[in-house]
């Protein structure tokens, strides 16, 4: 008897998903357990497997269409069977038993090789390179197979390297800048993306019930900054250095550890206080925003954090991040800095209570006793949902944070 193939919840809050790319085509031997399809949720692109054996007899949906979940988007069976293009069997008796549980089915990212034109390729192992080379390739996105080698033999050593990661950077459009040319037409209409969809529905849900007030306070970057001159210093060519987001993070987590109110989500009919830490990361990303979570956070080092970071922030501008992988977080961060933002609120993510949206590090002239100094300051603001955290408790908080990021010892006691 035939097997419906149906749109599955890839992700913990999909209601709908795009069909991007069949897999498998009609007529194709599927076992259980075979990509079919690749799926866009409401966060990345996943794999829709099979989940039974047989012959891939019909597909009901064509490539580019948004499909709810639940509805039948193919069918597999045995070779000769069959079937209509309505979801029911033309022969056998009865109709199909409905496939498993689509929630209940553990999803699995796609396996296929990010799009992106300067993705390190599975084969970028054969090119004769150095390990710092490869390594600093792997952080910048940089194809070894398109980099020309200065070193001995024709190896790529770490200047060719840093050379090609320049390049492919400045070449990079920005986030949210793929939009179709000019046709001369006086609009263009384009249809939201899954995960657009899925932004403006969270901002219907945070902006609406959630009561934000905001708290802005300016640090001194000073000492921070010459904390990680100095750490940076001491890896030397290693790779991966430190910058001011991992500080940031790391800080802003053990706050939190000092202040578990505001470390908590707010349920229905009460608050649950985290007694653990899991930073959720904003990260901008081609048509929208996805916040991939540190987990326990107060509990990595710099540099822990720092490869996790451009770990998953590389894999959320690739779409291929795990459900696991951007749910679950106790409190976010967001940081506009890079942009040249000086200041700038941030919209809580619920069931976050909060989150602290990052300007960026200016110098600035300010009061010394009797004189005027320069010293590198940084404008931070905190979201606060007014129903778990109130004012004086944001407060606190942030004076903590400051204390931190102000004086970098602190956060050794």
């Amino acid at each position: 008897m035939a097997t419906k193939v149906h749109m599955e919840a890839l992700s913990p809050t999909m209601e709908e998903g795009r069909l991007v790319k069949w897999s498998k085509h009609e007529g194709d031997p599927v076992k259980s357990g075979d990509t079919l399809a690749e799926v866009e949720t409401d966060k990345a692109v996943m794999e829709l497997v099979a989940r039974a054996d047989g012959q891939l007899l019909k597909v009901m949906v064509p490539e580019g269409t948004t499909v709810p979940v639940g509805n039948v988007v193919a069918w597999i069976g045995k070779p000769g069977e069959k079937v209509d293009g309505t979801g029911s069997q033309e022969s056998g008796a009865g109709a199909p038993k409905p496939a498993p549980n689509p929630a209940a089915a553990a999803p699995r990212p796609a396996a296929t090789a990010p799009a992106a034109p300067v993705a390190v390729p599975a084969d970028a192992t054969r090119v004769k390179a150095s390990p710092l080379a490869r390594r600093i390739a792997k952080e910048a996105g940089v194809d070894l197979k398109l980099v020309q080698g200065s070193g001995p033999g024709g190896r790529v050593i770490k200047r060719d390297v840093e050379g090609g990661a320049t390049q492919a950077r400045a070449a990079a459009p920005a986030p949210g800048s793929k939009l179709p040319a000019p046709s001369g037409a006086p609009y263009e209409d384009v249809p939201l993306t899954q995960i657009r969809k899925t932004i403006a529905k969270r901002l219907l849900a945070s902006i609406g019930p959630i009561p934000h007030f905001f708290l802005t306070t300016e640090i001194d970057m000073e000492r921070a900054a010459e904390a990680r001159e100095a750490l940076n210093k001491q890896l030397g060519d290693e790779g991966g250095k430190i910058s001011f987001n991992e500080i940031i993070i790391k800080a802003v987590a053990l706050a939190l550890v000092q202040h578990r109110a505001c470390n908590a989500w707010f349920q229905e009919d009460h608050i649950r206080y985290w007694n653990e830490v899991h930073i959720g990361m904003a990260v901008a990303i081609e048509d929208g925003l996805i916040t991939p979570v540190i987990r326990n956070a107060d509990m990595k080092s710099l540099r822990e954090i720092g490869a996790e970071s451009r770990e998953l922030a590389g894999r959320a501008r690739n779409r291929r991040l795990k459900p696991e992988e951007y749910t679950g977080a106790t409190f976010s961060v967001s940081n506009l800095g890079m942009f040249d933002i000086d200041q700038f609120t941030a919209v809580i993510n619920p069931p976050e209570a909060g989150i602290v949206a990052i300007g960026s590090i200016v110098a600035k002239a300010v009061p010394d006793g009797d004189r005027v100094v320069v010293r590198r300051r940084l404008r931070l603001t905190m979201s606060c949902d007014h129903r778990v955290i109130d004012g004086a408790t944001g407060a606190v908080f942030l004076k903590t944070l400051k204390q931190m990021l102000e004086n970098p010892l602190a956060m050794l006691l």
